[in-house]
C-alpha cells in the first residue's frame, strides 16, 4: 500500500527559508572574495593574505566569516597576514563571555583597539574605545568575562621598542577644524597611531608617506568612491592619500600611517 503524504508550508517559513538561505549565501561571496582572485596563498603552513601592500584593499569585515582559532570560544577574522600561527597579522578578534586565550610573549609586538565590550589580561581591564600596545617582549594571558571585540595588530613594531601602554583613545581631542577633532595615540620613528572624530559632513585628508591604514569605528564615510562604514577595513599603499567626507551620523576612526615601509614576516 503506498501512501502519500502532503505537507503544508506557510508564507511566514518560507520567508523566513529565503532569509537563511540569502544569509548563508552573502557568508560564502564573502569569503569567497576575501579568500581567491590572487589574495590568499598558502604554502607549507605559511599563509598569504593581501600581502601586495602596493594595492588598495578595501574589506568590509562585518560581512566576514569568523574563523575558529586554535583557542576554544576565540574566533577571528583575517584581514593581512604573513606567516604561520606566529604571523604578521591585522585581525579582528572575537572573545565569547569567559573565554580566553594561552598565556604567551609578544616576540614583534602586539596592538589592539577594544571595539565592543571589555578586554582584560593580568595587568587590567580595557573597555570600548581603548588602545592598548604591548611592545616586543611583553608577556600576557587575555581573557574577556563578559566577551569582547578587538582589532589587533601583530609583529609590526621597531624591534627596540619597549613603550608599554594603554589609552582611551578619545581623551585628548583637538579640534582641527571643519568639524574634525583628532587625537594622536602613538608616534615614533616609523609609524603615527591617530583617532579621528568627524562631524557629519566634515572632510578628512590625509597625505602621509609610508602608506595608510584605517579602520571605522562608528559612523561612515565616503572615500574614492567607496561608501565606509561601521567595521570597513582601508589600507592604502605608498603615494595615495586617503580623502573623506563623512556621513549623515558623522564617524569614529582609527589611523596609522608610515608603518607599510617596515613590512616583513616574523625572523
Amino acid at each position: 500500500m503506498v501512501h502519500s503524504l502532503a505537507f503544508e508550508i506557510s508564507k511566514d517559513e518560507i520567508k523566513l527559508a529565503e532569509s537563511a538561505l540569502e544569509q548563508l549565501l552573502a557568508t560564502v561571496a564573502a569569503f569567497c572574495r576575501n579568500m581567491v582572485g590572487g589574495t590568499f596563498k598558502q604554502t607549507a603552513g605559511i599563509m598569504e593574505l593581501h600581502t601586495d601592500f602596493l594595492q588598495r584593499i578595501l574589506l568590509h569585515t562585518a560581512e566576514m566569516p569568523w574563523q575558529h582559532s586554535p583557542s576554544a570560544g576565540v574566533d577571528r577574522r583575517m584581514l593581512d597576514r604573513i606567516g604561520a600561527e606566529v604571523a604578521r597579522a591585522t585581525t579582528i578578534v572575537r572573545f565569547a563571555p569567559g573565554h580566553s586565550f594561552s598565556p604567551h610573549t609578544h616576540g614583534g609586538g602586539e596592538e589592539y583597539v577594544v571595539l565592543d565590550g571589555v578586554f582584560q589580561d593580568e595587568h587590567g581591564d580595557y573597555p570600548t574605545g581603548t588602545y592598548v600596545r604591548n611592545p616586543p617582549t611583553s608577556r600576557h594571558t587575555p581573557r574577556s568575562d563578559a566577551g569582547c571585540t578587538i582589532l589587533v595588530k601583530l609583529w609590526q613594531f621597531d624591534p627596540a621598542d619597549r613603550n608599554q601602554f594603554s589609552k582611551n583613545m578619545a581623551e585628548g581631542l583637538v579640534p582641527m577644524g571643519g568639524g574634525v577633532q583628532s587625537a594622536e595615540l602613538h608616534r615614533d620613528a616609523r609609524e603615527v597611531v591617530s583617532y579621528f572624530e568627524l562631524d557629519p559632513g566634515a572632510a578628512l585628508q590625509v597625505d602621509a608617506p609610508g602608506g595608510i591604514e584605517v579602520y571605522v569605528l562608528s559612523g561612515s564615510l565616503m572615500e574614492s568612491g567607496d561608501d565606509l562604514r561601521q567595521g570597513s577595513w582601508l589600507r592604502l599603499p605608498e603615494g595615495q592619500p586617503f580623502a573623506a567626507e563623512a556621513g549623515q551620523g558623522g564617524a569614529k576612526l582609527w589611523m596609522k600611517t608610515g608603518h607599510l615601509r617596515f613590512v616583513a614576516a616574523p625572523s
